[in-house]
């Protein structure tokens, strides 16, 4: 657990992101909480072509996308997006 500035304790919350990508043979979670790192979040397909994972995320505002087989793709979930350095765009995630 940290601490803000103020000194109080933050606590992280754990998030579940969900991608529906039925042919896929790989999905990836990638965002700036994990620096863009394919390495780090590569999500578990559940069935009927769901794949998720669950990270855990102190209070912020993170941007993040999906990795789906090389591709970029952003999730149709989540509505709040906005345009990053490479003028397309990433989702936003308000914690």
């Amino acid at each position: 657990m940290s601490k803000s500035k103020t000194g109080q304790k933050m606590i992280s919350k754990k998030v579940t992101l969900s991608v529906r990508a039925p042919d896929a043979k790989e999905v990836i979670l990638m965002g700036d909480f994990n620096n863009w790192n394919s390495k780090r979040h590569p999500m578990k397909k559940t069935g009927n072509g769901l794949w998720n994972e669950t990270v855990i995320l102190a209070p912020g505002k993170y941007e993040y996308k999906f990795l789906i087989d090389g591709n970029w793709e952003t999730d149709p979930s989540n509505d709040q997006i906005c345009f990053n350095c490479f003028g397309t765009l990433n989702n936003v995630l308000n914690l």
